[in-house]
């Protein structure tokens, strides 16, 4: 059951390798297969990084979108498809991290209640 909650953060992150590998960028590409073995730390920071990173990636999906839909305009060619396609992939990314706002998920990170205070003598 734990698996499913992973699902659309491992598929957010295979879209956004996917995506990078089609302009040969391989770092990236690295990055978005490493990036979600941390899933396996249950700290606090692993869920916020994760959430960054979805975030960002969703703003990546909307600009590439912007990007595409400008050059296609430009030549003639048709746009709206591939403008749905894309922000439909960058909705889903970023409605990925919020998974980590299910009970289970906030459990097995921390993010019930307040970060640890400074206790004082």
């Amino acid at each position: 059951m734990n698996f499913l909650r992973y699902l659309p953060i491992i598929f957010s992150f295979l879209f956004m390798a996917a995506h990078f590998l089609r302009s040969s960028a391989l770092v990236p590409v690295a990055f978005c297969l490493a990036f979600p073995v941390l899933l396996f730390v249950e700290e606090r920071w692993t869920a916020r990084a994760f959430q960054i990173v979805l975030v960002l990636g969703a703003i990546n999906w909307i600009s590439d979108a912007f990007s595409i839909a400008r050059d296609r305009i430009a030549a003639g060619e048709p746009f709206v498809r591939m403008a749905v396609i894309l922000a439909s992939v960058a909705l889903f990314t970023a409605g990925s991290a919020l998974v980590f706002y299910l009970p289970a998920m906030k459990r097995r990170y921390k993010l019930n209640g307040k970060p640890d205070e400074i206790k004082r003598s």
